[in-house]
């Protein structure tokens, strides 16, 4: 069977990712019409298998969406009931106070959760009313209509051989119709990317950026263990080299997140994102935490990092982007979980609305609209130059400016206005002649991994027969311009050890893509500096199988 002669199912509305911001979208619409047909699709082997987050929850989302979400049964079992700050030194460290800092920091009434779980529940939530879920189900392509609207989805395509051609087994999968679809893919979705450059959603807004996040799960002794206690640091070991931070928060059963975040505009190419991380353990405070305890799982994702300013038009001709896809994080909170959920009841909404007016595969303006100027705007708008700030002037400036304006917008004003961010990710690498290598410590295998180690602990699987879904737009730009100028940046940005430049006595230097290793974290399709590398969907079910992140 050829790809033209794909069977078609037609719903009301079809979604792209089961997670916090496609499920809510799903629920609401239930909410507001049983009738209404919604089918989600997602590309993780089960809902929750490619969810990771810090998380610290704010409920504002869940509450809104399904009031009564305790007597539900809700994951959220561990109340935030101690926050701290910490500027580090590479031996010691400094607590920052937190009566100075805006109440928007407060995470009082927030919740330490799995947000794997919490979609796990969420799909529950969903079923229960008639929503249809498919895991394994990939999106690998847009489906047009005659009038250049998106019309729908293919999903399901199995089988292909490496070289792109259909093995015995190939199935062409299907195409799923609707009057609307809604890409929920999280940070630089595959198909939200050809939205936003088909429709040019991009123009007249700020470039996004982003971050690379990476945690591990770790069972700490008892002892040590101190539930619903939120940890936050600045400083050691990135230093003036990058921007980012750490969170620790300590959940139920003497489990621990330990998570590390890289602001991906730094402009030394020898930077090693996931070594920072690495060292980043040996700090005496986290060390003296983690010493005895044993790492139980490892993941990674990027993040974005834009706010308000970044946010690119988020309809077009049949499509919304929701949540991530279009950047909704909350930077000095480091949350963005509560605004996915209420931009997918926002979508909702607004395609009810149409629906119910015989309207179909149009622009859901009253989206954007609720967007910007409802509670996801005024929670973005607070903090949007915070961000601007320290890329641009470094961490002290940005605590203390920032600071300030984050006051000042909780009083409706800015002294600063809107800062712009400037030069995407990519273009802020600059050339390794500019910078000395960094020399990272060796990790010793109880506290610090390599990361082919750690990648095991993501448990992520990729069907190696299949085409692989990293390409290159030019074959020859790793070794001939990567290589050279900015001394092969893959082989360091990549948090899975997917690059690889392959030096071998009497031949010349081999570019090696290990598909095999990737946990979806989308960074080489962000910081590349010649954005010469494109991810796209694998097959479905593959990649990581999160547990509890």
């Amino acid at each position: 069977m050829s790809e033209s002669e794909r069977e078609a199912m037609e719903y009301d509305v079809v979604i792209v990712g089961a997670g916090p911001a496609g499920l809510s979208a799903a629920i609401r619409l239930k909410q507001l019409d049983a009738d209404c047909n919604v089918v989600v699709l997602e590309k993780g082997s089960e809902v929750g298998a490619h969810i990771l987050s810090g998380a610290v929850l704010d409920p504002v989302g869940l509450d809104a969406l399904i009031p009564d979400w305790k007597a539900k049964g809700a994951p959220l079992n561990v109340p935030v009931t101690e926050d701290n700050f910490y500027m580090l030194g590479e031996a010691g460290q400094l607590r920052i106070p937190n009566a100075p800092m805006p109440p928007l920091m407060n995470n009082h009434g927030n919740y330490i959760v799995s947000m794997g779980n919490v979609c796990r529940w969420m799909a529950e939530q969903a079923e229960e009313m008639g929503v249809e879920i498919f895991p394994g189900m990939a999106c690998s392509e847009l489906v047009y209509g005659g009038n250049g609207e998106v019309k729908g989805v293919v999903a399901g395509e199995f089988g292909k051989n490496a070289d792109g051609s259909h093995g015995d087994s190939y199935e062409p999968g299907m195409e799923l119709h609707g009057k609307y679809v809604f890409l929920s893919e999280g940070v630089r979705g595959s198909l939200s990317k050809q939205v936003i450059a088909k429709y040019n959603l991009s123009d007249g807004h700020e470039p996004q950026k982003f971050g690379l996040g990476m945690k591990e799960i770790w069972e700490v002794d008892p002892a040590k263990h101190r539930e619903g206690t939120v940890t936050h640091t600045m400083g050691w070991p990135l230093n003036g080299n990058a921007g980012g931070g750490s969170f620790i928060y300590h959940l139920e059963n003497n489990q621990v997140y330990v998570g590390f975040v890289v602001h991906l505009n730094y402009k030394n190419p020898h930077l090693f994102p996931y070594m920072e991380f690495q060292r980043f353990k040996h700090h005496p405070m986290v060390a003296d935490l983690l010493k005895g305890g044993k790492r139980v799982a490892y993941g990674a994702r990027a993040i974005s990092e834009g706010g308000f300013q970044s946010m690119p038009k988020m309809v077009a001709p049949g499509v919304a982007l929701l949540g991530c896809s279009v950047g909704m994080v909350n930077v000095p909170r480091i949350k963005g979980n509560h605004n996915a959920m209420l931009s997918g009841m926002a979508a909702a909404e607004a395609a009810i609305g149409a629906m119910s007016n015989g309207r179909a595969s149009d622009e859901l303006a009253t989206y954007e609209a609720e967007v910007r100027t409802g509670k996801i705007g005024q929670d973005l708008r607070k903090v949007r130059n915070v961000k601007p700030l320290w890329s641009k002037y470094g961490l002290t400036a940005s605590l203390i400016m920032g600071g300030l304006d984050m006051w000042t917008n909780t009083l409706g004003f800015s002294f600063l206005g809107t800062l712009g961010h400037g030069k995407s990710d990519a273009d802020a690498t600059e050339e390794a002649s500019k910078h000395t290598p960094i020399d990272y410590p060796k990790p010793d295998g109880k506290l610090s991994f390599d990361r082919l180690t750690n990648v095991a602990f993501s448990f992520t699987n990729h069907e190696e027969s299949q085409p692989a879904h990293l390409t290159l737009t030019n074959a020859d730009v790793p070794i001939k311009s990567n290589l050279p100028k900015f001394a092969g940046p893959s082989a360091r940005y990549c948090p899975a050890g997917v690059y690889e430049f392959v030096e071998e006595e009497g031949k010349d230097t081999r570019f090696v893509i290990n598909f095999q290793n990737c946990v979806h974290c989308k960074t080489c399709d962000i910081k590349d500096p010649a954005q010469n590398i494109v991810w796209t969907t694998p097959q479905g079910g593959d990649g990581p199988n999160y547990p509890n992140m």
